[in-house]
């Protein structure tokens, strides 16, 4: 079973619609029993950072050491801090910083179709070719390490729109909303997970 957890963000039911397209069996909850069980985690999101953490420390050291998937919002909860509207301690899983992106940008948020780049392979993309478009709708950005990074993507500059440190997975763009390519990345997360 996988577990989408609810933390009070938008998007779940597109996250559980997608993960069942490709046979998957899952449930939302914030129900620390049920996140216990589960054989595999997805951290959905579209929302501020600053709420969701809040609502997650309560469950943080509860989660399970299973396979974890990060999508949007819910990849930079991942990281060690963000500075989306001030100061908040992420889940530490990907070392890094959340930040927003630089006027020199142009249009923020980024939003739409926008191509990756490989850095590396990773099961989580297995299938899944170089330069495959994926839909992004994001105002910040995890500036990581580059040993964590499995895929970047150009946006005025350079992001990981792609990253993965032992069990965690974390993709900037929204699988779900993503065509074949996006429920391709869910596929995988659940061979992952072994259900």
């Amino acid at each position: 079973m996988i577990v989408i957890v609810n933390y009070g963000v938008g998007n779940l039911k597109s996250v559980l619609k997608g993960i069942e397209a490709v046979k998957g069996v899952a449930k939302v909850t914030c129900d620390v029993e049920e996140i216990k069980k589960a054989s595999g985690i997805v951290f959905p999101g579209v929302g501020a950072f600053e709420t969701a953490i809040e609502k997650l420390k309560s469950i943080k050291d509860e989660i399970p050491d299973v396979p974890k998937l990060g999508i949007c919002l819910g990849m930079q909860l991942f990281a060690t801090r963000s500075y989306e509207n001030g100061i908040h301690e992420g889940l530490n899983y990907i070392p890094g910083e959340v930040i927003r992106f630089p006027s020199v940008v142009g249009k923020v948020p980024h939003m739409g179709w926008n191509e990756i780049k490989m850095r590396r392979y990773s099961e989580l993309f297995d299938g899944i070719e170089d330069g495959s478009m994926l839909y992004f709708v994001h105002s910040y950005y995890l500036k990581t390490e580059e040993r964590f990074l499995i895929a970047e993507t150009d946006y005025g500059i350079t992001f990981a729109s792609a990253v993965e440190s032992k069990n965690c997975y974390g993709v900037q763009f929204h699988p779900e909303k993503s065509g074949k390519t996006g429920l391709r990345v869910l596929e995988n997360f659940l061979k992952i997970t072994k259900t």
